[in-house]
């Protein structure tokens, strides 16, 4: 996908003021782009978004406000947290992590762990809010977690399917770190493949689509790193990329793609 197509999409998620299901299938179909490249890069729009934002609910003295009103009307319906978390312009989930974090007193319990166990949270009224916030919210929590690790973790089967296929030898992140490795790419090839004239000795699998943001995040915190310990490599964004990005690493051996490529040649 040319950079000004992304531009495009990614004006037209920014500036919609429909629920994710209506944005993400109007996009699909605007720009003619699969539904799974939509989805993804819908999400990753919308973390950008939450990033900016962020600050703006983080102090104490606003919070306390929101709960304020969260308290008045709590018991009038069980949508009053997912409500006025849409009105303050927040995922639902985010909102009921905060007002948590602002009553906790059991230091042992994280937020995160009450989410995903909210038979803990005593109080029955909030209790039901945070659980309809988790029914519904389609942008943020535990339940969108689960959900993007069980697609990275297909297609990274996918993925191990492919060069078992291929009979090309490889460690998975499990097997690497067993060895002492710290950061450790999806896949350290157990001997060299050619991918045209490119040498790679690992591969990445993210199911997700490759932005200019995204991927120079990526290349700080995880594809230097292996280059400098493994040598060249090859990433996979299961769900497309901007294409510029592929000619800026490809002199330097780190390969983008959206599949794994037919030309692969072992060299043994």
């Amino acid at each position: 996908m040319l950079q000004e197509k992304y531009q495009s999409i990614f004006k037209c998620v920014e500036s919609s003021d429909k629920d994710a299901v209506t944005c993400i299938k109007e996009v699909s179909e605007k720009f003619e782009c699969p539904h799974n490249t939509a989805l993804a890069i819908f999400m990753q729009i919308v973390q950008k978004k939450l990033r900016k934002i962020s600050y703006l609910h983080s102090d104490q003295r606003v919070q306390s406000d929101y709960w304020k009103q969260f308290q008045c009307q709590a018991d009038v319906s069980k949508e009053t947290l997912y409500n006025l978390a849409k009105d303050i312009g927040l995922p639902p989930v985010m909102l009921a992590k905060i007002f948590i974090e602002l009553n906790q007193t059991d230091k042992n319990l994280t937020s995160t762990y009450i989410l995903r166990n909210i038979d803990v949270i005593q109080d029955k009224i909030f209790r039901d809010q945070v659980q309809f916030c988790l029914d519904h919210d389609d942008q943020f929590g535990p339940n969108i977690d689960l959900i993007k690790k069980s697609i990275g973790e297909e297609y990274e089967l996918v993925l191990k399917d492919k060069l078992a296929f291929l009979n090309i030898p490889f460690k998975d992140e499990n097997i690497l770190r067993e060895q002492g490795y710290d950061k450790t790419p999806d896949l350290l090839l157990t001997v060299p493949v050619a991918v045209g004239d490119n040498i790679i000795n690992w591969i990445e699998s993210k199911a997700s689509f490759g932005d200019e943001y995204t991927h120079k995040q990526y290349l700080r915190e995880q594809y230097w790193s292996y280059w400098n310990r493994f040598g060249p490599g090859l990433v996979i964004y299961w769900f497309g990329y901007v294409d510029e990005l592929a000619e800026q690493t490809l002199d330097k051996g780190i390969i983008i793609k959206d599949h794994l490529p037919s030309n692969i040649t072992t060299l043994i």
